[in-house]
């Protein structure tokens, strides 16, 4: 049995009590207060002395300058570590803003931290055993915040990084681990597979196989509309508002949960199935601009399921590719190669080759083009 170190992702619901509850706000207050602080302060010094400010730097300037402050004496409460992530978190933001800025993109400025955001979350690190998970009590010690009840419905053996405390719109609380374990590698075998993502169906292979789109928004969209109808009805920051809100966030949250069941179940069996898994790098994001199509795009997660393929195909050894965006996967036969522009119709779904008379189901046509340029690429095929 083959196995493999990996970090995997944990997630359990917790229950703190009220006295946790308020702990927890803190320490998103406190994280909040700090990012923007050392935002603000990094805009300015960028101002007035065309000067940045490291990771390093703002982490020094927060336990140094605001801690021994008396009016910010209350930064001393939380868990140290959460404020230090999240100054690293503003920095990640930094990089990644002139990171795209480079690659030719025009992405949005690091922004503010608003106390109305209704997700909220902290990141801690595990050190000296400050992080403990007692399976058989459905218990969790956290820093700061002791032992919490939690639904712990899986098990896990390996060594835990850091933990993030979340709290939901619907007002639920979570804690995920990352923590590093040994990953047994899935049976090894020889398919190879090409994979075309649509709207219709969720997903055809290049071997004719086809999943269909649970289309999730549109299953629930009368009964989400019927609550926000009212909401928008409910006054502004009365009890009623706020319970009406909630009922929407785990209409949402549902939803959400659906879909990604969904496709963890879909990106498990290709990538136990396969041994190379070949998919289409979409331009989402542009994709999207297009209002006809912008929902139905958002409701089938193509992004989250390439993400998921990517990771999984990682953990057990095997091949994952994506071809370029610009490839015409739809318009070439994957017979003879003959390219019928027509097909940038949408609602072509079935061709006719002029050249060799091969009749083509646009999908799966797509599907086996994919697959076929994505060997092509890797120098597995001439």
């Amino acid at each position: 049995m083959e196995t493999k170190t990996v970090i995997k992702g944990y997630k359990y619901r917790i229950y703190p009590t009220k006295e946790q509850k308020i702990q927890i706000s803190k320490t998103f207050g406190c994280c909040r207060f700090v990012y923007n602080q050392l935002l603000a302060k990094k805009i300015e010094l960028y101002k007035t002395e065309q000067k940045s400010l490291s990771k390093t730097d703002c982490n020094n300037y927060c336990n140094q300058v605001l801690k021994k402050q008396e009016k910010y004496k209350w930064l001393k409460e939380v868990d140290k570590f959460a404020l230090t992530n999240s100054i690293y978190n503003l920095d990640s933001a930094y990089q990644n803003f002139f990171r795209r800025i480079k690659q030719g993109e025009t992405p949005g400025f690091p922004k503010f931290k608003s106390k109305k955001d209704n997700r909220q979350s902290y990141t801690t690190n595990f050190t000296n055993n400050n992080i403990k998970i007692l399976f058989n009590d459905n218990l969790i010690q956290l820093p700061k915040l002791g032992k919490i009840n939690a639904k712990l419905h899986r098990e896990f053996e390996g060594k835990i990084l850091f933990a993030t405390i979340s709290k939901t719109p619907s007002g639920k609380y979570y804690v995920s681990f990352n923590v590093e374990v040994e990953h047994i590698i899935s049976s090894k075998n020889d398919y190879i597979v090409g994979i075309d993502l649509g709207i219709k169906d969720l997903l055809i292979t290049s071997d004719g196989e086809v999943i269909n789109n649970k289309k999730l928004t549109y299953k629930y969209e009368k009964k989400l509309a019927k609550l926000q109808r009212k909401l928008s009805n409910k006054k502004k920051g009365s009890k009623n508002r706020n319970k009406q809100r909630i009922k929407v966030a785990r209409l949402h949250e549902k939803i959400t949960n659906i879909r990604k069941n969904n496709l963890h179940q879909i990106s498990k069996q290709i990538t136990n199935e396969n041994k190379v898994v070949i998919c289409e790098d979409l331009n989402i994001k542009g994709m999207v601009k297009n209002h006809n199509l912008a929902k139905s795009i958002h409701d089938c997660g193509w992004g989250e399921l390439n993400r998921q393929l990517k990771y999984k195909t990682y953990w057990n050894n095997k091949i994952y590719y994506e071809v370029n965006r610009y490839f015409p996967s739809s318009q070439l036969c994957n017979k003879c190669g003959y390219k019928n522009i027509d097909t940038k119709n949408l609602n072509i779904r079935f061709w006719v080759c002029p050249e060799c008379n091969t009749e083509h189901d646009r999908d799966e046509n797509a599907a086996i083009n994919i697959l076929n340029q994505g060997l092509k690429d890797l120098g597995l095929v001439s």
